[in-house]
């Protein structure tokens, strides 16, 4: 099983966390299966941009973002390179570390 690498993150995961993951699985639904609490105002339907991470190692091994989420990226907050909506970026055979921006433009926490 690939496994995810998130770094640490002041709020949402101090110590980091050396994650595993399926192939097919969204970043996304790793980190919240793991009780890293990504914000994901849409619901995972790529209409917004709360869960921005930024993919420092293995960008290459996700499939490419396609027109709707490129659109959205647009919008986030810290936008670089190698973001991606974790939402939309589904887990490879590869490992992957992944960096939570530390703003999102999400207004209201919300609880799920």
């Amino acid at each position: 099983m690939p496994q995810i690498i998130f770094l640490p993150h002041e709020e949402l995961c101090p110590d980091g966390a050396v994650l595993e993951g399926e192939k097919g699985e969204s970043v996304l639904n790793v980190a919240l299966k793991n009780d890293i609490d990504i914000e994901h105002a849409c619901e995972k339907v790529c209409a917004c941009t709360t869960c921005h991470v930024v993919i420092r190692e293995g960008f290459d091994s996700l499939d490419e973002a396609d027109e709707l989420e490129e659109d959205m990226l647009d919008k986030a907050w810290g936008l670089e390179a190698e973001s991606r909506l974790s939402c939309q970026a589904i887990i490879k055979d590869e490992d992957i570390v992944v960096e939570i921006p530390k703003y999102s433009l999400n207004h209201a926490k919300e609880n799920h």
